[in-house]
């Protein structure tokens, strides 16, 4: 069976790539977690964090922003004592701050899914790659919506992050086209 090649290496990876990674997601708090993920991984490998993702689901709270925007002294004592997570003081706080923004982007009126898939016309892009190549890091939606989230008061979601959340988060297909994944999440529907 043909993958994307950066998916080979351990199970872990693959099942991750052959099940979640590019399924287009719209629920807010798996967005959030999703982009809190991406950025707790600024500087390392994916698979560092996907290893602690279960660590990090309980730590977190299950990403609830509504728990986490709560975070006192205390809190974050024990996450940084915490040896399932990545135990970086700015990601730490980084985390607590993009829980808070969340917040208030909600007590605007505005769901979390409807701002970040608005860099995408609210529809997957569907690129055509043929090698790991001609895969770029970020993109011009990346960009924007890395500002919109900077301006929002969100941290660690630079382009680079934002692109890789992009297409975890199913809003643009990267598969390679030659990868069994490919045309399967290209049927997917878009809502």
């Amino acid at each position: 069976m043909k993958r994307c090649p950066w998916c080979e290496g351990f199970e872990l990876y693959r099942a991750y790539h052959d099940t979640e990674w590019g399924v287009p997601v719209r629920e807010d708090r798996e967005l959030f977690e999703l982009l809190m993920l991406e950025g707790a991984q600024a500087g390392l490998s994916w698979s560092t964090v996907l290893k602690k993702r279960e660590s990090y689901r309980q730590a977190f709270d299950g990403f609830m922003p509504e728990k986490i925007a709560a975070y006192g002294d205390k809190k974050v004592a024990e996450l940084l004592a915490n040896p399932g997570i990545i135990r970086n003081k700015l990601k730490v706080a980084a985390t607590i701050t993009n829980a808070k923004s969340y917040l208030a982007l909600k007590n605007e009126g505005q769901s979390f899914s409807e701002f970040v898939w608005q860099f995408v016309g609210h529809t997957p892009i569907q690129n055509k790659r043929r090698s790991m190549a001609e895969v770029p890091s970020k993109t011009a939606e990346s960009d924007a919506m890395s500002r919109a989230l900077l301006k929002a008061g969100f941290k660690f979601v630079g382009s680079t992050i934002c692109y890789a959340f992009m297409q975890a988060s199913g809003m643009v297909n990267d598969h390679l086209l030659d990868c069994h994944r490919y045309t399967t999440v290209k049927r997917l529907p878009a809502v």
